[in-house]
């Protein structure tokens, strides 16, 4: 049975070729751009869509959100005629699309954009886009004590109402290794981790699949506190949600996002100038703003409003006050620690 996006994404190709009869099926089928789910599908879909649209006169678009395990495992498996044509990775995913040979390098010659990234985002395999911001967050109507650390989540008065996400994310991972460094171990070993997560489940209202679904148990109440995207927050905070953004006392973790062409797309021209639009001025410079606040990687883009006053002046100072983890030590041992978190992290 075909899904509903499946269905839009074919609409839109036969409306192509319907205007444009010399088009094969393949050269007329909408940009698929698998963005991240929540937040990062909202600012997309009302940012870098109409900036791509502008830019190209009015091209195609879909957007199809799904985590990073997700888009490399459906890019696997069609790898002479992918489904996606650009993909959205965190460090740790990044490298593995790098070695599982599904990335297109990106046209550094080509870009205007490019040359003004922050060195660390200047990858010629896909530059960054922006940079995502890991702390606690918590609702104030219900937490009188604003948390001040990791170790908060095992508080005794939070019986019931922490939430989590499972390691299949970036947020879980990076949260497991630095509760993993909070007892002794490190981004090579985070046994400690697993036996600190025993002790939480009294805690444990739910362990979500993924940041949104994450933020999305903030807004119906479930939970009182968890590890959290400060611009996810930011976004519930809009909304009227109860909600705060706190930096942790070990650290929040920051890590920059990717954008990526995928291998062997039949969209390589529409991927380049998403991208660019993705990484330009304008773009980055809007979505710093609210309701979305991401973390920009431009270096034209000066921070200012609630990222300059939680977070950080500018790139510089970001790099200073956060913690930035080994992405690859991190992934050698991933897809084991995923499949234990798994069977053992059970409510």
């Amino acid at each position: 049975m075909l899904d509903r996006r499946t269905l839009l994404t074919t609409a839109l190709s036969l409306g192509a070729m319907e205007l444009f009869p010399g088009l094969s099926f393949a050269q007329a089928r909408p940009l698929v751009f698998a963005t991240f789910t929540g937040s990062w599908e909202e600012a997309h879909k009302a940012v870098l869509v109409p900036a791509f649209r502008k830019e190209t006169n009015n091209a195609p678009i879909v957007l199809d959100p799904m985590l990073s395990v997700d888009q490399i495992a459906k890019v696997s498996a069609a790898k002479a005629n992918p489904p996606i044509d650009v993909m959205l990775h965190d460090p740790g995913p990044a490298l593995t699309a790098l070695a599982q040979d599904l990335v297109e390098p990106f046209p550094v010659e080509r870009s205007a954009a490019f040359k003004d990234l922050i060195p660390d985002a200047q990858d010629p395999n896909g530059p960054a886009a922006f940079f995502q911001v890991v702390g606690l967050t918590y609702n104030p109507d219900t937490v009188k004590t604003p948390p001040t650390s990791w170790a908060d989540l095992w508080r005794p008065e939070f019986k019931g109402r922490v939430g989590i996400t499972n390691m299949n994310s970036t947020l879980g991972t990076g949260f497991m290794v630095e509760v993993a460094k909070m007892h002794g171990g490190s981004e090579s070993n985070i046994d400690p981790a697993f036996k600190a997560m025993e002790k939480l489940k009294p805690n444990l209202s739910a362990v979500a699949a993924n940041p949104g679904a994450l933020a999305t148990l903030f807004q119906q109440g479930q939970v009182d506190i968890s590890p959290g995207n400060f611009n996810a927050i930011q976004i519930l905070k809009a909304k009227g949600v109860p909600v705060e953004f706190v930096a942790p006392k070990e650290g929040a973790i920051a890590f920059k996002t990717l954008i990526q062409i995928v291998k062997n797309s039949q969209n390589r021209e529409l991927a380049f100038k998403l991208i660019e639009a993705a990484i330009s001025e304008p773009v980055q410079t809007r979505l710093m703003q609210a309701p979305y606040l991401v973390v920009p990687t431009n270096t034209k883009v000066k921070m200012t409003g609630e990222i300059a006053r939680v977070l950080a002046r500018d790139t510089d100072d970001l790099k200073k006050k956060f913690v930035f983890q080994d992405w690859k030590t991190i992934n050698a041992q991933r897809p084991a620690w995923i499949e234990r978190f798994n069977r053992e992290i059970k409510l």
